[in-house]
């Protein structure tokens, strides 16, 4: 660990707002236009906030949520709890009302920021308590219109800015980030203030992934803030190094506005990456791509201007984690002198474990431990273990779970997996049922079979989805079932994956219904002795058809 003294974020912010005030910090799209925050701007703004937050009541400690898609308003919510000393507790803006309420309640939360949000509903008007302190940010047009709360500009136009440069203790609480991890109960990960300080001096020094050697910081933003990846990977080295971070305003405007930011540095789930592939090969196909790479003369025009349609034209630091990235995708950016570096990790450790940032690392593999990190197998279950300079402090008041996970000093990761004689590390799934999308949430599929199966025409239902964007759900139809019409069969399924939809998440929203024919038993190994199926060996069975029927035009696929 680093030493003690280091500075905090904030401490860096303070530093970049006196010495750099004229530099852009932030720009948030809106049509063809940016709207661009310096550091000065921001820090005004940000000590207002601080005060307008103090003057309603919350103390030092107090725990503020914040809700939002990923904006500008956003960032400075954070860094406002950083400047008032209050703990910041970040979730999904897709989360539903219930599942609102029960982290607000988990969380103890006294404040909460609520933001740019797709829906705003009855359901997460209930979730809030009378006695919850909300500030809703200013609206973004093609948002919902968000009604509770005190208008963040009234705060910001009738109170003077803090003067104060607070500083939280390196040990005091940074953050509370909630995961339902492998088990679909919400835990909320606890890091203090001295984790992102040390990731960055360590880092810094180490040059592991190269932030050093960047020529610019330039970030885009479109993962999750309250991600561990996003936050750590991109928003706090854009704050440390005193870099411009650009935001995406939404999937339709997503290519031009990473075409206009072309960032230095860029987080992306594989799915992100993939699309981007498919993207090229819309355009020109793979085999006539191949040859004209191969032309010395042409290949580096061809290079330059098809990373510069992408967005990547001066791209130096790619990453890639959340969910691991096929081989093929790797080989692909290689071929436009891009490499992909893997990040694999979780919440509990502030993000990675192991990396490739060598170009020479084996394209199926997530790299090797991180410097101060350790990375081993368990012998009897084979499930990664792992040890971080950077261990969370615990769940939230769940110490139950805290040691169910942390043994002995080891993180228990939940994923199975193997580690060769260089000490590169190799992902082969789960241990248990949940699953990890291709955009990086954890599924646990449990709770939407019991509803699924609750349907005369289904013998079982198994829910899969390991790598892919969205679950499907895997179907065995009853007696009842095979005899029915197939239309009424289909509407019937159809009906009950809408109304599963509409209470979840979106992660956890089914994206197709697959109806096998083949009967699950025991003697093809699907089911156990006990009738439980084996998802394992679903996922072995058809696991390479998971993409191909998730991206398919039927709701229903019959097979």
């Amino acid at each position: 660990m680093s030493d003690p003294k280091i500075p905090t974020v904030i401490e860096r912010f303070y530093h970049w707002e006196s010495t750099t005030p004229n530099k852009v910090f932030l720009r948030q799209p809106k049509g063809s236009d940016w709207k661009e925050i310096t550091y000065a701007q921001a820090g005004e703004e940000i000590r207002r906030i601080v005060t307008g937050l103090k003057a309603m009541g919350l103390e030092k400690g107090d725990h503020i949520g914040i809700y939002s898609k990923n904006c500008y308003h956003w960032m400075l919510a954070d860094l406002a709890c950083h400047m008032g000393g209050y703990v910041s507790v970040p979730f999904y803006a897709s989360l539903p009302g219930d599942q609102l309420a029960q982290v607000i309640d988990l969380g103890d939360l006294k404040g909460l920021f609520i933001g740019k949000l797709d829906v705003w509903d009855d359901g997460h008007i209930k979730a809030i308590p009378k006695k919850l302190k909300c500030v809703k940010f200013p609206h973004y047009e093609g948002n919902a219109d968000v009604t509770v709360g005190t208008d963040w500009n009234t705060l910001v136009e009738t109170h003077d800015p803090q003067t104060e440069n607070y500083v939280p203790d390196l040990d005091d609480l940074w953050t509370i980030k909630f995961t339902s991890g492998t088990t679909g109960t919400p835990k909320g990960v606890m890091h203090i203030h001295r984790t992102p300080a040390a990731q960055m001096v360590d880092e810094l020094r180490e040059n592991w992934m190269g932030l050093g050697k960047l020529s610019e910081v330039r970030t885009f933003s479109f993962l999750p803030l309250n991600h561990v990846a996003e936050r750590i990977g991109i928003a706090l080295p854009t704050i440390w190094m005193g870099g411009t971070m650009s935001f995406a305003e939404g999937l339709p405007t997503f290519v031009k506005n990473i075409q206009d930011t072309q960032p230095t540095m860029l987080f992306a789930v594989p799915r992100i990456w993939t699309n981007f592939y498919l993207g090229v090969l819309k355009t020109m196909p793979e085999k006539k791509l191949n040859r004209m790479l191969s032309l010395p003369i042409i290949s580096g025009f061809i290079k330059k201007k098809m990373k510069k349609a992408l967005g990547l034209g001066s791209i130096e630091i790619a990453a890639t984690g959340a969910a691991i990235t096929p081989a093929f995708i790797k080989e692909f950016y290689h071929k436009l002198d891009i490499h992909l570096v893997e990040a694999y990790g979780m919440t509990e450790v502030a993000g990675s474990i192991t990396n490739t940032p060598m170009r020479d690392a084996p394209l199926d593999t997530v790299g090797q431990a991180i410097p101060g990190g350790e990375v081993r197998i368990d012998g009897n279950t084979g499930e990664v273990l792992m040890k971080s300079p950077y261990m969370m402090k615990g769940y939230y008041k769940n110490q139950e779970k805290t040691d169910e996970v942390l043994q002995d000093g080891w993180l228990q990761s939940g994923d199975r997996g193997t580690i060769d004689n260089q000490g590169f590390v190799r992902i082969i799934g789960r241990v248990k049922d949940a699953f990890k999308t291709a955009k990086g949430s954890y599924v646990t599929p449990n709770p939407l079979e019991e509803v699924l199966a609750k349907n005369d025409f289904v013998e079982q239902v198994c829910v899969v989805g390991l790598g892919i964007p969205q679950p499907i759900a895997l179907y065995n139809l009853s007696e009842i079932g095979q005899k029915a019409d197939k239309a009424d069969v289909e509407a019937s399924i159809v009906q009950s994956i809408a109304e599963l939809n509409k209470t979840r998440a979106k992660f956890e929203h089914i994206s197709t219904a697959v109806i096998q024919s083949e009967p699950w038993t025991m003697d093809n190994e699907f089911l156990t002795p006990t009738l439980k199926v084996k998802r394992f060996n679903l996922d072995k069975a058809f696991g390479e058809q998971y993409l191909e029927w998730h991206e398919c035009q039927e709701k229903v696929v019959w097979c």
